[in-house]
Order: structure tokens, then sequence, then C-alpha cells
């Protein structure tokens, strides 16, 4: 390795950036709400972290199939959708399509605050949308995780018992979508009177879904063939359309995952310009820091069954969200479940790096 990529690598140029953005973010929320503010900014940063790193973990092993071009494009203006677009424009445009408004009178509504349990307030309004946005983002999720858990050509199982169960049932074509409308049309007959607003909801996030990742490996495959990737490293990188489409893809998977961020923020302020620092510029840019570590490091070569804790952690938060529409779930339990999935992979993957490590010293 040579010192440009080493000095790229090391771990302050890497977080540095998102260190930088969260201090002028908590400088502009004390300008803006004084210390309460500033606390409000650092408490929203440090739950969507927390909620996301599930997220960082997927977004990895996406993003380490991409160019080094199409990585910086990721940290560019994808930061830039997931800030303005999906924690900001979002939520402004749920309101307006659900009241009518014009997007400058929902955000002007949203300026004026009001609590969640007010009803015409913007909190009020945008929680009364919870049911098709937790149905859109929880099907989106659930044939992510479907698709992973049912595939029957991977090899390195975690939770042996089940996943080998489920990469057989994997054998059949497609598995992941009857599974999944299932699941969707359960959901709708306890959702009852929203049942078909969760319905097209639901329908909607499963076809996004099969779309993205769909176009995403076709084009993989073409350049493949074609023969238009890169090779760095040894490994396979990919460019033009294919990438076009992972970045797509990941931008998709962010929005499925900051749905459940913006929702549980209004438990902790209404005030979009608090939740706009908080969520996008120091959530969204340490979520984007840590993912490009993992790439950087190599980190899931390393601990092997990272990659299975982010995926049952995405299966878990799938559940949790469309739960969610018929029954309360604390935001706090959507945060601590991937944290404790994630970190009991790693354990795993730690004891079978030694385990490894022990057999090998013994052979030699």
């Amino acid at each position: 390795m040579n010192k440009t990529s080493s000095a790229e690598d090391h771990p302050l140029r890497i977080f540095g950036w998102s260190g930088v953005v969260s201090i002028i973010a908590l400088c502009v929320g004390f300008l803006y709400g004084s210390w309460t503010g500033a606390l409000l900014v650092l408490l929203l940063g440090a739950f969507e972290v927390s909620v996301s790193f599930d997220n960082a973990v997927v977004n990895a092993r996406i993003l380490e199939k991409m160019s080094e071009f199409w990585q910086k494009i990721f940290l560019t203006v994808g930061i830039a959708i997931a800030v303005f677009g999906m924690r900001i424009l979002f939520p402004i445009l749920i309101v307006g399509v659900t009241t009518g408004l014009s997007p400058v009178e929902a955000w002007e509504l949203a300026l004026r605050g009001g609590s969640i349990e007010t009803p015409g307030t913007y909190a009020y309004i945008l929680h009364a949308a919870h049911p098709q946005i937790a149905a859109f983002g929880g099907m989106f999720l659930l044939m992510l995780f479907l698709d992973w858990v049912f595939d029957p050509e991977r090899e390195l199982h975690w939770l042996q018992p089940i996943e080998k169960f489920l990469a057989k049932v994997g054998k059949l074509d497609n598995a992941a979508v009857p599974v999944s409308l299932l699941a969707l049309i359960i959901l709708a007959m306890e959702a009852k009177a929203q049942a078909a607003t969760v319905m097209i909801a639901g329908v909607a996030g499963l076809l996004t879904y099969l779309l993205v990742n769909g176009l995403g490996t076709f084009f993989e495959k073409r350049l493949e063939e074609d023969g238009e990737t890169q090779q760095k490293s040894g490994a396979i990188k990919l460019v033009g359309k294919a990438a076009f489409f992972s970045f797509l893809y990941l931008e998709v998977l962010d929005a499925s995952f900051s749905f459940d961020g913006v929702i549980g923020a209004l438990a902790i302020t209404t005030d979009p310009i608090i939740i706009a620092l908080g969520l996008g510029l120091i959530g969204a840019m340490f979520v984007r820091s840590i993912t490009v570590y993992l790439v950087r490091k190599g980190t899931l070569n390393e601990y092997v069954y990272l990659d299975h804790g982010a995926h049952w952690a995405i299966g878990a938060l799938a559940v949790l969200l469309v739960v969610s529409i018929a029954i309360p779930v604390p935001e706090v339990v959507t945060g601590l479940v991937g944290i404790v999935l994630i970190l009991a992979a790693f354990i795993s993957s730690i004891v079978r790096n030694r385990s490894e490590a022990k057999i090998t010293e013994t052979t030699e």
C-alpha cells in the first residue's frame, strides 16, 4: 500500500469531515436554539447513528464493489440527497401531499411547530402518515432481507440451523416475493381502516426494491460480460450504469432507513431545522463515514459475520416497522435490536477468527 492510500485510509481522514460538519451543526444549533438547540442536535445525531449502523454495514458491502469515482459520488451527491432530500424535503412533501398544501406552505407549517398530539400541526400530520411510510419502508427492507437470507449459494452461515433451512427455501424461484406479499396481506388486514393505503404503499415498496435491485444486477452482469468493469487490487469494480443503479439502490436503502429516524425524531423535537441538523448533517455524515471506514479497512472481510448481523438487523427493523402500524414500537427498541445483533455478530466473528488461528498454529 502506498503512502497516498495509507493517508486516505487514516481514520482521521475518513471521519475528519464528519467531525467538522458536526461542530458546524452544533454551532448552528446553538445560534438557532441556544444550549437546548445544540443539545437536541447532538441527541438526534447520536440517535441516527445508533439506528443506522446496520445501514452502514450493508452500504459498505455494496460500496466496496463500486469504482473509486462512484464511491466519491456516494459521499458527495449522496450525502446531499440524504440530508436535503430525505431528512428535509421528503417529510415536507408528505405533509404537503396529505394536506394539499404547497411545499412552501408545508415548510411554514413545520416552522410553526406544535405538539405531535395536536391535530393540524406538522408533527401530527407527519405522524398520521406513519402507516404508509412504514408499509413502504418495511416491505423494501423485508425484500432486501429475504433476498439475502434465501440465497442458496451462500456458503457461510452465522445462525446455522435457521440460515441453512431458509437457504433451502430460497431454492424456490423468487421465494422472497410471495413471502413478502403474504406478510403484506396480513399487515393490511390488521390495518383495517387504512388497509387499502397500506397495501398500495407496501406494493410500491416491494416494486421499488425489485426495480432498483433488478436493474443494478442486470447492468452488473452486462458489464462483466462486456469487460467494462475496472480491476483494482484484484477486485472487480463497477462503473457506468451498474454503478449508477447500485448508487440509486443505496439511496433508496438510505431512504427506507431514514423513515424510522425521521418519525422517531418527532418524539424528541418537531423543529425541522433541528431535525435536519441532527439527523441530516451529523447522523447521515457519520453513517457514511462509518461506511467508508468499513470499506477502506476491509472490516467486513475480517469480521465475516458482521454482514450477517446487519442483514438480520434489517429483517428485525422491517418487522418492527410493519408491526408499528398496528402497535406502537418505541424508537429505543428499533435502535437497540440492530446494535445487539451487530454486536453479537462481531463477537461471533472474533471467536471464529481465534478458533481458526488456533487450528492454523496446531497444523504448523
